[in-house]
């Protein structure tokens, strides 16, 4: 019994020895309670929209304050023409836009059937959806607390920008072909530093007159070519099998691409030099790009009703801004100007990493 007891005590010894260990155990489950718990909500708040008011007149501006105390909307903008609409989406992160016509508040105690226009960007079918209703809610209780005529009506005219029909797979195309990028991409090159150590050829490397940063781009090169032809079979499968639009320039969508891929391998590259062995390589691919390119890109779960500090965290995520510039390009059209500031992102990033990528390369092995 004392055996057993001397060996049991020895595997916990050495459990709390490993460090990589420890955090499986203990680290892991609290990471995921916590982005599970936080992340995955279906309610959405502090959607950014704007407003085309025509009457303004004392209901239309009791509305507009109706809609925005709610804590689902914040108007972000108030338009003037119709003409400004879709421009707004363009140059915008709008997720819908409300039009209130001339002469609402008199029609409305008139007990006239009254109509408000809501513009979405369906691009995100799910929440458009979702923002469509809390709006007819918000109408109800504006009606009932004004007192209007029982003969009169308040309904919403939706028209759905970029998806007339509605169609979730415009969604989820962009997500995914995002993820697999990502993940296949990082995936690759996680493991090509490890494997050389592992293989004890890491020796010929680092004896050889390449310098840290000819041999990091050396590894990204091939890497880069096979990302490439993954992202255009993903591209045509979107296009030709599941009927996804596309509205903008092809050369910019394929340079969009190129970069995405980039720093999706530059991100492989540098879990590579930070790893041991291609298991842990592959470990930390998956469990460290998976769930955030999941959770924290937009993907999935809207990013305004997450806490402060998880929306602070997805702006390092490189999904977020190409999911962004993807729907951008394909469903709304928009050129380059409009994707400046997320492409601009994707470059500092992608720069980020390369240089901690060439800065943890060890020149030595231990």
């Amino acid at each position: 019994m004392k055996t057993f007891i001397a060996f049991v005590n020895k595997e916990f010894k050495h459990i709390f020895r490993d460090r990589r260990t420890l955090i499986i155990l203990f680290g892991m489950p609290i990471v995921l309670v916590t982005l599970f718990g936080f992340a995955i909500s279906t309610e959405i708040k502090n959607a950014q929209i704007a407003v085309l008011d025509l009457s303004h007149d004392s209901y239309s501006i009791k509305l507009k304050d109706k809609i925005a105390s709610s804590g689902y909307f914040k108007i972000k903008h108030q338009l003037t023409a119709y003409g400004q609409i879709e421009k707004s989406f363009a140059t915008e992160n709008l997720k819908l836009v409300v039009v209130i016509g001339h002469d609402f508040g008199k029609q409305l105690i008139n007990g006239r059937h009254v109509t408000v226009q809501v513009v979405t960007d369906a691009s995100d079918p799910n929440t458009a959806n979702i923002l469509t209703g809390y709006l007819q809610a918000i109408f109800q209780n504006f009606s009932n607390d004004e007192g209007v005529s029982p003969t009169g009506n308040l309904h919403i005219e939706s028209r759905m920008l970029y998806n007339p029909e509605n169609k979730s797979v415009f969604m989820f195309v962009p997500g995914v072909m995002t993820i697999i990028l990502m993940l296949v991409s990082a995936m690759m090159t996680s493991i090509t530093i490890a494997r050389e150590k592992e293989l004890g050829t890491m020796e010929i490397l680092l004896v050889s007159p390449l310098k840290p940063i000819v041999i990091t781009i050396g590894k990204v090169i091939p890497y880069l070519a096979l990302s490439i032809v993954n992202a255009i079979t993903i591209l045509m499968l979107g296009l030709f099998v599941f009927q996804m639009p596309m509205n903008g320039s092809y050369l910019l969508l394929f340079g969009e691409v190129i970069l995405f891929v980039t720093s999706s391998l530059t991100l492989g590259l540098l879990i590579s030099t930070l790893t041991d062995s291609q298991q842990t390589a592959m470990l930390g691919s998956m469990m460290g790009l998976m769930l955030p390119t999941i959770l924290l890109s937009g993907f999935i779960f809207p990013i305004s009703s997450m806490p402060e500090i998880l929306q602070i965290i997805s702006h390092i995520i490189p999904a977020k801004w190409f999911i962004i510039i993807i729907k951008s390009i394909m469903l709304k059209g928009t050129g380059f100007g409009s994707i400046a500031f997320e492409t601009g992102v994707l470059v500092f990033i992608t720069f980020i990493l390369g240089v901690l990528t060439v800065k943890k390369f060890k020149i030595r092995l231990e």
